[in-house]
């Protein structure tokens, strides 16, 4: 983000000496709003708009420019770094624009390393703006061109990326073979432990994570942190910590997982990476809203900070994680109104692509509905999210999901049903009678044997806080 400091400075110092306003310079095609922005580095403008400022300065565009990439004088690498820069700031449509066209330029000029380069920051673009079948497409696509050492396209950075994308749409089990089949593979050829190597260990924890084998989780998080320490680099570093310190929150320990976190936290505060400070305040509000303590106060202020700092540079994903928690804390303070409205809002940014978070978050706005006193609408999206989980495969989760459900049949005193709903918890687990034949499965059954994840029902509301919020930091798109 540098780079658009000083692109920003250079604006603001040049408007300044030419006597111009904000208003004055954003002219009738941009607002003054917009002009603050990019003084602030918080904004990159395409090339057009630059041309505009520039002409509105009194300077030649390229004085401009040059800002972006003083050490390139390549167009195509110059657009590739503004693509980059775009991204980082959270513009990916802009982002996507740009690498599309350095793609197709770059072909047509035979430039193969440009144009893979340039497919890659497509494939990160749609990712982050929340296009993930169409990420995951791109992704795939890449792998076969993708390698170790010196390649252009880093194998083990596509493959995490395309596990991320898995996850999200809820194909743990796909997510899950993919990371252990590319991580037994650079280690076959003596590749690991490195950054990267680290970033995909965390992944599989995660995954591991969603489905609700914590062992296997627990144990790869060690590891992670092990090599983590063996190859010196504190963001691996952190990113193990962080890793490790959801683990120990899904298994009941939220002393030891605020412990984790906040080493995660101290050592992501000495970067520059906004994105993941804010992505790794959520995971801790949330834990924080399950500890002992139950200081929501702490969480509330640890989520506006990020929700604050996503708004500039956060994924579509990212916002609506961070408005789930919301509703979390709201939720746990008894204002079930304020918890419908973020949980609504974390729907409408998470679209029809994301199965995992859109479960936990209907769960969520399931606790509102019961609290305002509409049990119909809580058992609806209470079904709706247990049958999204099962469909991704994190048995535990569905099982919380189901039992949640059959605790808010009870209370209603519709019985029978609560104790199918009871059953379809049981068997969720695994657990199966070995007295009894099997029985058929009660009326709603039909399409819910699919899969499972972490979810926190109305029943219990919020008491799966810090579950669902405190995915990892190799478990979401950058």
């Amino acid at each position: 983000m540098a780079e658009s400091q000083t692109l920003g400075s250079r604006i603001r110092r040049l408007r300044r000496e030419a006597g111009l306003s904000q208003m004055d310079l954003a002219g009738e095609n941009l607002s003054p709003s917009y002009i603050s922005l990019l003084e602030a580095g918080k904004r990159t403008p395409s090339p057009e708009v630059l041309e505009q400022i520039a002409a509105r300065l009194g300077c030649a565009p390229g004085q401009l420019l040059e800002l972006l990439a003083p050490e390139r004088h390549d167009t195509l690498q110059t657009d590739l770094r503004y693509a980059e820069i775009s991204l980082r700031n959270g513009d990916p449509k802009t982002a996507l624009d740009t690498y599309t066209a350095v793609r197709d330029k770059a072909a047509a000029a035979g430039q193969d390393g440009i144009r893979l380069s340039a497919e890659y920051g497509a494939a990160q673009a749609l990712e982050h703006d929340g296009r993930l079948e169409e990420a995951a497409d791109r992704y795939q696509a890449l792998l076969d061109h993708a390698g170790y050492g010196q390649s252009l396209i880093p194998r083990l950075a596509v493959a995490v990326a395309l596990c991320r994308c898995y996850r999200e749409t809820g194909d743990l089990a796909h997510a899950i073979d993919l990371a252990n089949a590319t991580l037994e593979e650079a280690r076959a050829l003596r590749l690991t432990p490195t950054v990267l190597g680290v970033e995909l260990l965390a992944t599989l924890v995660g995954l591991y994570c969603e489905r609700g084998d914590l062992h296997r989780a627990a144990a790869l998080a060690r590891t992670a942190i092990e090599e983590a320490e063996g190859i010196d680099d504190r963001k691996a570093l952190g990113a193990a910590y962080w890793n490790a310190g959801v683990v120990a929150h899904r298994g009941g320990a939220s002393a030891d997982a605020l412990l984790l976190l906040e080493r995660a936290l101290a050592i992501y505060s000495e970067g520059d990476d906004a994105r993941a400070l804010s992505r790794l305040r959520n995971a801790y509000a949330s834990v924080l809203m399950q500890s002992e303590s139950g200081d929501i106060a702490e969480a509330k202020s640890q989520l506006v900070r990020s929700a604050e700092t996503l708004a500039d540079h956060g994924s579509t994903v990212d916002m609506a994680y961070c408005e789930t928690a919301l509703a979390r804390a709201c939720l746990l303070e008894s204002d079930p109104r304020q918890a419908g409205e973020h949980a609504r809002r974390a729907l409408e940014l998470l679209g029809s692509g994301h199965r995992l978070e859109t479960a936990r978050t209907l769960l969520v706005l399931a606790g509102a509905q019961l609290q305002l006193g509409d049990a119909g609408a809580a058992e609806a999206g209470c079904e709706r999210a247990a049958l999204l989980l099962e469909a991704s495969e994190a048995d535990r989760q569905a099982a919380s999901a189901w039992n949640d459900l059959g605790e808010l049949l009870e209370r209603s005193g519709r019985t029978e049903r609560a104790v199918w709903a009871f059953r379809q918890s049981l068997r969720c687990l695994g657990q199966r009678s070995s007295l009894l034949p099997a029985a058929a499965d009660g009326p709603a059954a039909a399409g819910s044997a699919a899969g499972r994840s972490a979810a926190d029902g109305p029943a219990a509301a919020g008491s799966a806080a810090g579950r669902a919020g405190a995915a990892g930091p190799a478990d979401r798109g950058r």
